[in-house]
């Protein structure tokens, strides 16, 4: 049967179910109006004669009211108002056209409101009572997994309703836990909230719980850690729903259910962002992203289009993450102008055709080479990519009068100890530079690590692990700045629009995180006991790894922003014809492939580049507020 005649015969089988309603509530209204005796004959004959008037008027106004558009078996608050609204109607024209036929003749005072509340009884009893046997046909003896819900709030109830109504009934629900004491001691859909979340360990093991369900997506990452200690505590496997700001229906189901991951456990709150600024500053203008198949520009491309920008150019030399990130804007639908250029940012002809043919407004440059370790021995292409590669994009956008110019920095260009960092520092001073002699407003936003990004240690870890280990740790004293990927994209939008130019944005990344107790917490979650299942194996720092980062330098001020995210490193900027001269001398070294010259030039530009005192240097921190 084709899906438009199976519905045709469900609202038909819908439809003639409330017409036989009808009459049972018209007589029931008139039997019950007599006491349930016997109804005498001039009123039961009127109510006969009436009754197909009364047919007619009911069956018009309930399909105009549009009693068959909901589902059976989905029946909610929505269909009872409509049905509510349909009676109250069909009631009251009832009245009126018996009135205009007979004066309403043996009809008496107490019938309408009982012919009305029969009918709300009628049509919305079974409806119910259908929904009902439906989601609860499998309730007894289901042999799904007994589960333990922590949270009583939206989503858990979401999730109980869930269960209730899926077909194979995987999970039982069979208690909530929740700290908020006017919730405890009430049921929801039947379910007990048994208390507060600290009784998990002993629920579990007095209720006989398979699985805990963690419905509690606002919760911070500090309440996130503490949920999972307790549910280690028990032994038992746990999923948590998406955050908040994930949940883009509103809604909750066990599908979404997911493994808690570290970045439940390290992420901050929701950031705030000036969406109203955002737009002003970003829509209906022409954006490029440079190193758009990255871990941040692929972001940035996500984050932008959002804002509504009048058309979003990608750049990227690898051909595989462009196509990737190509095919995914496009089937995403919501930003159809889309321009892509598998181009090399050192390439300068390529670059200014580029900016000749898209005049983009708006640049933000992603593209870098970010490997520590791998760099320190590609110096050439380093300083090439990171530092001249930046110089063309940048002297571009400057030759075609760009508004605005972010370049994506790195805590690593601080107090460098490698060459990526050096070379980072280089591409800042650069920007800083054409700050001062150009109409573009060019800033930088410097951060640290981002979770999930390609080169984050997460992946690797997490690979680790799946392979039942060793770990592999550099150092027990590493510590790191850690952020997600949304999160440091939304600020970087952020700080392109309040940006006037010449500014080191420096991200508010909270506090720094020891990676050996990451690895620990990381195998935690896997299932498995650090030292005892799997093993972490400490294998020394690096060529080019510091044991701390720092977010800025001593010699520069951080001050305040409007966004509280957000400050800025405030020093004194180098003369552009400085730059222009130790630009040609980096260009020099490169065509000659010199790299001795090469890293030594680079050490003249960057002096604070001194890998072996930095690499024992005490972190800095910033202060808690400006």
């Amino acid at each position: 049967m084709t899906p438009w005649l199976d519905r045709l015969r469900s609202r038909t089988a819908a439809f003639a179910h409330d017409l036989v309603m009808v009459p049972a509530a018209w007589l029931l209204a008139y039997w019950t109006r007599f006491n349930l005796e016997r109804i005498p004959p001039e009123y039961f004959a009127t109510a006969v004669r009436m009754l197909p008037v009364v047919l007619l008027l009911a069956g018009l106004l309930y399909w105009a009211f549009g009693l068959y558009r909901g589902v059976w078996r989905f029946a909610s608050l929505p269909d009872l108002v409509r049905i509510l609204k349909a009676v109250a109607a069909t009631t009251l024209a009832v009245v009126v056209v018996l009135f205009i036929i007979n004066r309403s003749q043996h009809l008496p005072r107490s019938v309408p409101p009982l012919f009305f509340v029969f009918q709300v009884l009628l049509l919305a009893g079974p409806r119910l009572l259908y929904r009902w046997l439906k989601d609860h046909r499998l309730s007894l003896g289901s042999g799904g997994a007994r589960v333990l819900i922590v949270g009583a709030g939206r989503a858990g109830e979401m999730l109980v309703r869930d269960m209730r109504r899926a077909g194979a009934r995987q999970y039982e629900p069979v208690a909530f836990v929740d700290d908020k004491l006017r919730r405890q001691g009430a049921e929801i859909h039947g379910v007990p909230i048994r208390g507060g979340t600290s009784l998990i360990p002993r629920l579990t093991r007095e209720l006989a719980i398979d699985l805990i369900l963690l419905a509690v997506p606002s919760a911070s990452a500090a309440e996130m850690g503490k949920l999972v200690r307790l549910c280690e505590q028990t032994g038992l496997p746990f999923r948590t729903v998406p955050k908040l700001e994930s949940l883009m229906t509103g809604q909750v189901s066990i599908n979404q259910l997911r493994p808690v991951s570290i970045e439940d456990l390290l992420g901050r709150n929701p950031v705030t962002l000036d969406w109203d600024g955002l737009r002003a500053g970003l829509a209906g203008r022409v954006v490029l992203v440079t190193g758009a198949g990255g871990s941040i520009g692929a972001e940035l491309c996500r984050q932008v289009i959002a804002a509504g920008p009048r058309r979003l150019v990608l750049l990227d030399n690898c051909e595989y993450n462009l196509y990737r990130m190509e095919q995914e804007l496009a089937e995403r639908g919501d930003m159809r102008d889309l321009g892509h250029y598998l181009l090399d940012v050192g390439d300068r002809s390529g670059v200014d055709a580029l900016f000749t043919r898209e005049r983009p407004q708006i640049v933000f440059h992603a593209a870098a080479y970010k490997h520590v370790p791998l760099l320190e021995d590609q110096v050439r292409a380093a300083v090439r990519n990171n530092v001249l590669g930046t110089g063309v994009v940048a002297d571009s956008a400057h030759r075609h009068r760009c508004e605005r110019f972010v370049l994506i920095s790195t805590d690593k260009a601080v107090n460098p100890a490698n060459v990526m960092g050096a070379s980072k520092r280089a591409a800042e001073v650069l920007c800083q530079g054409l700050a001062l002699r150009s109409d573009t407003r060019f800033m930088t936003v410097r951060f640290g690590n981002v979770l999930g990004s390609a080169g984050s240690v997460v992946p690797l870890f997490q690979r680790q692990i799946e392979r039942g280990g060793p770990v592999t740790v550099t150092d027990p004293q590493v510590e790191r700045y850690f952020m997600t990927i949304p999160e440091a994209c939304q600020l970087i939008m952020q700080a392109a629009v309040i940006g006037a130019g010449g500014e080191i944005f420096v991200l508010d990344m909270g506090e720094p995180v020891k990676i050996s107790q990451m690895a620990e917490q990381m195998i935690r979650l896997a299932g498995r006991e650090p030292g005892r299942d799997i093993a972490i194996r400490y294998i020394g720092l690096r060529p080019g790894e510091k044991r701390f980062e720092e977010l800025f330098y001593d010699a520069e001020s951080l001050t305040a922003t409007v966004h509280p995210k957000i400050r800025v490193a405030r020093r004194e900027l180098t003369d552009p014809r400085a730059i222009a001269a130790w630009q040609a001398e980096l260009g020099a070294c490169i065509e000659r492939c010199d790299r001795d010259a090469l890293a030594a030039r680079l050490r003249a530009i960057v002096p604070q580049w001194q890998p072996e005192a930095i690499s024992r240097r005490p972190i800095a921190r910033a202060p808690s507020h400006v």
